[in-house]
């Protein structure tokens, strides 16, 4: 008796995917260039290793048992991942990517970055063939200030969008600037701080509540920007949800100037002048390997080749206020 492994062959899954469409050994049997014989025997065989019936021989027509209708369901699906891993291998042959995992800090637009996505995933491989990335499938981590730049350390990322601080290169990671952004201290009409005398001294600050952004680092030491020793702060999770706090008037900070405008100029939000001024903010993007591309893998060059764009750069950082589409 067969092993069940062995024999559970690509052959044999197509065999009784032919039968049940077809609807009989006789017309499956011409359709894959067999004697009825021929492929009757080899049925036996597959039920005999499996040890079920896959066919109910009482009907005039190939009839599946549930046994039967199972092993078409998961046979069509193993058919269909081998056929992924076939084409994957030969994408790869080709120089595309099997994954490429992006690092964005939350500080970048997400309006431009699944635009770029979606011109990305319309791209087609060497041979002509359409497909998402030329194959090369896509993870994108959402991260904040050091935990963007360790994602790309520590090999959780092979791109690392919005790159900010002076952190220490372990070598062969490159660096190219993507912008500044201006960041804006605001609070809400009826906080406070709103009428309070602008520049706003630390002892005011300390006074009254600040909203934070969590850094994602685990390994590297976590980033603390503009928050007082002693302070209050509230910590959230993102830039969107600090911006939700600070229109509740749950507390004051700063935010990036691109994604508090519209809240500016419709009077939900004050600007104020913040200890620290409103001096931009410098962003870069990084990735390991030289700056001249040899040896990158088609997927990332792709990417590199946009970022290289200084429309694109812009619309990276200065798009925040920008809505996804539907």
């Amino acid at each position: 008796m067969p092993h069940r492994r062995n024999a559970l062959t690509p052959e044999a899954l197509a065999m009784v995917d032919a039968i049940a469409r077809t609807g009989s050994f006789a017309a499956a049997a011409r359709e894959m260039g067999k004697v009825p014989s021929a492929l009757t025997y080899s049925v036996r065989q597959l039920e005999d290793a499996l040890d079920v019936l896959l066919f109910d021989r009482s009907s005039r027509q190939a009839q599946l048992t549930p046994a039967g209708t199972e092993l078409l369901v998961e046979g069509r699906r193993l058919l269909q991942e081998m056929d992924a891993v076939a084409n994957r291998v030969r994408r790869v042959a080709g120089g595309w990517e099997t994954e490429l995992s992006i690092s964005v800090d939350d500080i970048v637009s997400p309006t431009t970055m699944f635009e770029l996505i979606e011109t990305f995933s319309g791209l087609c491989t060497g041979d002509g063939e359409a497909g998402s990335g030329g194959g090369t499938r896509l993870r994108l981590r959402n991260d904040v200030l050091a935990g963007t730049w360790e994602a790309l350390v520590h090999g959780q990322a092979d791109l690392a969008i919005g790159v900010a601080g002076d952190f220490a290169n372990p070598g062969g990671i490159q660096l190219e600037p993507l912008g500044h952004v201006d960041f804006v201290f605001c609070v809400a009409p009826h906080h406070p701080l709103a009428g309070a005398p602008d520049p706003l001294t630390p002892d005011c600050l300390l006074q009254h509540r600040a909203v934070a952004v969590a850094d994602t680092a685990q390994r590297l030491t976590p980033v603390t920007v503009n928050l007082l020793p002693g302070q209050d702060v509230l910590t959230v999770p993102s830039l969107r949800l600090k911006l939700e706090a600070l229109l509740r008037g749950l507390g004051c900070g700063y935010l990036p100037e691109p994604l508090v405008r519209p809240h500016l100029d419709a009077g939900h939000l004050v600007a104020k002048r913040g200890p620290r001024g409103d001096r931009p903010v410098a962003l870069h993007y990084a990735w390991r390997g030289d700056r001249s591309g040899l040896g990158l893998g088609r997927a990332l060059r792709w990417w590199l080749d946009q970022l290289a764009k200084p429309k694109t750069r812009e619309a990276l950082l200065q798009r925040q206020a920008g809505r996804l589409p539907g």
